[in-house]
C-alpha cells in the first residue's frame, strides 16, 4: 500500500497542472478585450474530415492554435457554451498583437479560426455566428450521408457509448432524440449529448441544417468541399482552402489523416436502404448549392 507521502507526491503535480490551468483561463478571459473574434469557422460535417482539415491549416505559419495549448480545435461556444458569454468565447483566440507579431514575421496576413461539427447541426448556431461574427468565412465539408452516418456510428461504438449495432442504432435514433432539437431551441443554454451522439441518419440531411447559414450568409463567405474530395487528394483540397482564405501558399511534407478507423464493409441492406433514404435530400442539395456532389464516383 503506498504510504501517504507517496500519495501526496502523485497529488502535487495534478494539484499544479490544475492551478496552472486555471490561471491561463482566467488570464485568458481578462485579456479578451484585446482578442479578436475568428476569422473562419469549420462548421461540419461530423465524420467529414474537419479534424484532418484542421491540422493541416494550423502547420500553416500564419494559422495560430487555439489559447491555451491543450484547447485541440475548438471552444464548442456556439453549442455547447453558450452561457459563458463572449469574453470567454475570444479567450480561446490570439490577441491582436500576437497576431501583428505573427503577420510580421511571416510577412503575410493571420487568419485564426476553430473547428466544430456540431455548429452546421445545431438549430441556433447559425443566428448565434451571424449576430457576433457576420463577417466571418465558412468552411462546410459535405461527406457521402452514408458513409458519414456508419462512420459516426463506429466512433460512439470504440468510444463505449453505443451498445446497438448499427441497425438497431438507426432504428432507436427516433426515440433516442424525441423532442432535443426542440429543447435546445426552448433552452438556448442547454445541450444534448442525445442530440450529438446518436442523430446518424438526421445528420446527413444536410440542406435542412444548412439553410439557416444560407438564409445568413452570403454564398462568397462559405466554402463546400466534398469530404471525398479531401480524401482523395487532400494537398489541392488544402491548396484551395488557403485561396479561399485569403492565406499564401504554404506546403506540408505530409497529410496524416486523423481519426480514420478502420472497419467491416456496411451491410449492404442497410447500405441500400440509407442510400435510398438519402437521394431525394442529395438531389435537393445539389440544386440548392448547385454543386457536383456525386459520392459515388468520387469514392470510387
Amino acid at each position: 500500500m503506498a504510504s501517504i507521502r507517496d500519495r501526496v507526491k502523485q497529488l502535487v503535480p495534478t494539484q499544479v497542472t490544475v492551478r496552472v490551468k486555471e490561471s491561463l483561463v482566467d488570464y485568458g478571459v481578462r485579456t479578451s478585450d484585446r482578442r479578436p473574434l475568428p476569422d473562419f469557422l469549420i462548421i461540419g460535417t461530423k465524420r467529414g474530415g474537419t479534424t484532418s482539415l484542421w491540422n493541416y491549416l494550423i502547420q500553416h505559419p500564419l494559422v495560430p492554435r487555439l489559447f491555451p495549448a491543450w484547447n485541440t480545435k475548438s471552444a464548442h461556444y456556439f453549442e455547447e457554451h453558450w452561457g459563458r458569454g463572449e469574453a470567454w468565447y475570444r479567450s480561446h483566440f490570439p490577441t491582436q498583437r500576437q497576431r501583428d507579431a505573427l503577420s510580421k514575421r511571416h510577412g503575410g496576413p493571420v487568419r485564426v479560426g476553430e473547428a466544430a461539427p456540431l455548429y452546421m447541426f445545431h438549430p441556433l448556431a447559425a443566428q448565434r455566428v451571424a449576430a457576433l461574427m457576420p463577417t466571418v468565412k465558412l468552411i462546410v465539408l459535405l461527406r457521402d450521408p452514408v458513409e458519414r452516418a456508419y462512420s459516426h456510428w463506429k466512433e460512439r461504438r470504440t468510444h463505449g457509448i453505443e451498445p446497438l449495432d448499427f441497425a438497431a442504432a438507426l432504428a432507436a435514433e427516433p426515440e433516442r432524440t424525441a423532442g432535443e432539437r426542440e429543447r435546445l431551441i426552448a433552452e438556448p443554454e442547454s445541450f444534448s449529448e442525445a442530440y450529438d451522439w446518436y442523430t446518424y441518419r438526421a445528420r446527413g440531411r444536410y440542406l435542412e441544417h444548412l439553410e439557416p447559414w444560407l438564409e445568413r450568409f452570403d454564398r462568397s463567405q462559405i466554402l463546400f468541399l466534398p469530404s471525398e474530395d479531401l480524401y482523395r487528394d487532400a494537398r489541392a483540397t488544402y491548396r484551395r482552402t488557403l485561396d479561399f482564405l485569403g492565406l499564401p501558399a504554404y506546403d506540408l511534407p505530409n497529410f496524416k489523416v486523423y481519426n480514420d478507423r478502420r472497419s467491416a464493409p456496411l451491410d449492404p441492406a442497410v447500405r441500400a436502404e440509407l442510400t435510398d433514404y438519402y437521394r431525394p435530400y442529395n438531389d435537393a442539395l445539389r440544386q440548392r448549392l448547385g454543386l457536383d456532389l456525386d459520392w459515388a464516383d468520387r469514392a470510387a
